[in-house]
C-alpha cells in the first residue's frame, strides 16, 4: 500500500522531493505546505495537490502517515518534534538540527514510538561511495591510516544579501550546509571521531557565516582525516564531493562519477578487482530507480524510506541515529575553531554528551 505523505517546504529540495514522491507508487502525496502562499496555490491549481499554509493543518490531514521536511534547519526541531508526537514517520533534510542534544532527544522520541526516520544525506545512495564502504568494511585496502574528505562548489562567489543559508544562527554556513555531506560519509565509514585536533572556519564573501572549512579529525583505530570544504570555489561548475582513503594495502579514491582502487595484494582481492589499479564508473555501480530526477540517489533515498515504512524490519540509509553522529562532528569542529580564536573549549575539542548515544549505536547502524 502507498504511504500517505505530506511535504513541507517548497524550495529547491522540497520541489525536488515533491516531483519524485508524486511519481513513485510507494507514496501518495496528500498535501503540500509552505509559507509562500503564491507557490503553494500555483502547485495546488496546476498539480491537483492540496495546499496547506499552516504546518499544523498539514499534520492533521486525513490519513497522513509520513512527512518530508525540506525547510531551513532552524525550523527542523519544532517540525520534526510535532510530526513524531503525532505518530508520523519523518524524512528530514540535513543536518537534522543545530544541536546534537536536541537531535538526541528527537532520536529517542522516534525510537520510543517505533517510527521510521531518515535524513537527506543522499551520498550514501551514490554507487561509488557505497562501493567504497563495502571495500573498507572488507578491509580490502588493509588497515586504513588516513582519509581526505573534500567538497567544493560555486555557491557564494560575491557579497550579496544572504538567504537563511548565509545567516548565523539559522543553520547557514559552509560547515552546516556543505561540509555535512563529506562528514556524513566519514561517519558512515569510520564512526564517530574521538576529537577534532584543529579546525579553521574562514569567511570570504559572507559576513555572518563561514565560506571555507578545514579540519583534522581523529577517528577510532588511529584513523586520521583531513576535511577540506569550500563553497566559494569558482573553479567548479557544481558541488563536487570526493573521498581519498589510504590503507597499508592500497588506496581508494571516490567521487560522484568514478571509483579508483589500487590494491597491493596484501589483503584478499575482492571479485571484480585486481592487484594494481581498478576503475569502476558510476554507470556500473548504480541500481535502477523508478523515476530519475537530478540523480538516481535522490530517488533511491526516498524509495528506501518507503520500504522501511511498509516492510517489516525495512532497511534505510540514514536514520536519525546515524545522522546524530554528523551533528556531533559538526559541533566538535566548531568548538575547536572557537577555541583557537579565544573562545570556550579546548584546542582538541571532545564530543558533546550526545556522543554517548552515538557510541551505543555505532556498531549497529553507522
Amino acid at each position: 500500500m502507498a504511504v500517505n505523505v505530506g511535504i513541507v517546504g517548497l524550495g529547491k529540495m522540497g520541489i525536488s522531493h515533491l516531483a519524485i514522491l508524486n511519481s513513485l507508487p510507494e507514496f501518495n502525496v496528500v498535501g503540500i505546505c509552505d509559507s509562500a502562499t503564491i507557490v503553494g496555490s500555483v502547485i495546488q491549481k496546476y498539480g491537483s495537490l492540496r495546499y496547506f499554509s499552516d504546518y499544523d493543518s498539514l499534520l492533521a490531514a486525513p490519513n497522513i502517515e509520513a512527512v518530508v521536511i525540506a525547510t531551513p534547519t532552524l525550523t527542523h526541531e519544532m517540525m520534526v518534534r510535532k510530526a513524531l508526537e503525532r505518530g508520523l514517520h519523518v524524512f528530514c533534510e540535513k543536518p537534522l538540527t543545530l544541536s546534537s542534544s536536541v537531535s538526541e532527544q528527537l532520536t529517542e522520541l522516534a525510537q520510543s514510538k517505533k517510527l521510521i526516520t531518515q535524513v537527506g544525506y543522499h551520498n550514501r545512495f551514490i554507487g561509488t561511495f557505497a562501493e567504497a564502504k563495502k571495500l573498507i568494511s572488507a578491509r580490502s585496502i588493509g588497515r586504513v591510516s588516513h582519509v581526505l574528505a573534500e567538497a567544493y562548489g560555486p555557491v557564494v562567489l560575491r557579497p550579496a544579501k544572504p538567504t537563511w543559508r548565509g545567516k548565523s544562527g539559522q543553520g547557514g554556513g559552509c560547515l552546516n550546509d556543505y561540509a555535512a555531506h563529506p562528514l556524513n560519509l566519514l561517519n558512515w565509514y569510520f564512526g564517530q571521531p574521538e576529537a577534532c585536533q584543529s579546525s579553521i572556519l574562514r569567511s570570504g564573501f559572507s559576513t555572518e557565516v563561514d565560506d571555507e572549512v578545514y579540519a583534522t579529525l581523529a577517528f577510532p583505530d588511529d584513523v586520521t582525516a583531513q576535511l577540506s570544504v569550500n563553497w566559494s570555489d569558482a573553479s567548479v561548475r557544481k558541488m563536487t564531493t570526493r573521498i581519498s582513503i589510504w590503507g597499508d594495502g592500497g588506496k581508494i579514491y571516490a567521487d560522484r562519477q568514478e571509483l579508483q582502487v589500487f590494491l597491493t595484494g596484501g589483503a584478499p582481492i575482492p571479485e571484480g578487482y585486481r592487484i594494481g589499479w581498478t576503475v569502476k564508473y558510476i554507470t556500473e555501480l548504480t541500481e535502477p530507480v523508478a523515476f530519475y530526477l537530478r540523480g538516481e540517489e535522490y530517488t533511491a533515498q526516498l524509495e528506501a524510506f518507503g520500504r522501511a515504512i511498509t516492510k517489516p524490519n525495512g532497511q534505510h540509509g540514514n536514520s536519525f541515529e546515524t545522522s546524530l553522529a554528523t551533528d556531533v562532528t559538526i559541533e566538535i569542529i566548531r568548538a575547536a575553531a572557537t577555541a583557537k580564536h579565544g573562545g570556550t573549549g579546548t584546542p582538541s575539542a571532545k564530543p558533546s554528551p550526545a556522543a554517548r548515544l552515538v557510541g551505543r549505536i555505532m556498531g549497529r547502524q553507522l
